[in-house]
């Protein structure tokens, strides 16, 4: 990017340099630490988030966060980071700053209000420092799952971290997996429904048990 800078005339070389500051492609760094498939973001998403950026202009954001309901939230962007497929919206929030990942963001638009934001920033020191954070979040539990050896890729793709692995009976695999924290746990091996099972520690079976016995008793009469 910045040679792209460097080649342009001196003129256009600052308005320039100040959009290449706002975008980071392929750090060394993924927030995740872990390999990632390649996210599918609608182009009007990533364009409006791309342009709020670029421009300096506050964006209105419908968020899918794992486990809840959509909702949405009114951000200050910083800078926009590609790494490993998937895009990632460094914002502020209420003067707090926050990470978006851009595959959950179900609509995007861009106020007329600018943002509160530095002039300038070093989105490669302020994508490792968040990443950083997030990995070393006092939440994180490990778990034990088995899992079919099919649907390995989604559980591993899923989680902070995966090792441990040993392969079980009739194609299943058991797998100790690092979460970011019990609801994510939770919510990634629900998702698995019978492909997965929660094996450890007791706590984190018990949930399952108890959300899966909750869903039964609901269709209960329907049987």
């Amino acid at each position: 990017m910045l040679k792209v800078v460097d080649a342009l005339p001196a003129s256009n070389q600052v308005t320039a340099a100040r959009a290449a500051e706002r975008l980071l492609v392929e750090p060394d760094t993924d927030l995740l630490a872990r390999r990632a498939d390649t996210d599918d973001v609608p182009g009007t998403v990533t364009a409006a988030v791309r342009r709020a950026v670029l421009a300096g202009l506050r964006l209105r954001l419908h968020y899918a966060v794992p486990g809840q309901a959509p909702g949405w939230r009114t951000v200050d962007p910083v800078g926009l980071v590609t790494v490993r497929g998937r895009a990632y919206l460094l914002a502020a929030r209420s003067g707090a700053d926050r990470t978006y990942r851009l595959s959950r963001v179900l609509a995007a638009e861009v106020l007329d209000e600018p943002a509160q934001r530095p002039e300038s920033v070093d989105l490669e020191r302020a994508w490792l420092d968040r990443s950083a954070r997030f990995r070393a979040g006092d939440a994180q539990v490990t778990v034990g799952v088995r899992v079919r050896a099919e649907r390995r890729d989604e559980l591993v793709g899923t989680a902070l971290a995966a090792g441990g692995e040993v392969a079980d009976a009739d194609g299943w695999l058991r797998v100790e997996a690092t979460f970011q924290d019990p609801r994510h746990a939770e919510w990634v091996v629900w998702q698995l429904g019978p492909d997965a099972e929660a094996l450890s520690p007791p706590w984190f079976r018990t949930a399952l048990h108890e959300r899966a016995s909750a869903v039964a008793a609901r269709y209960r009469d329907h049987a």
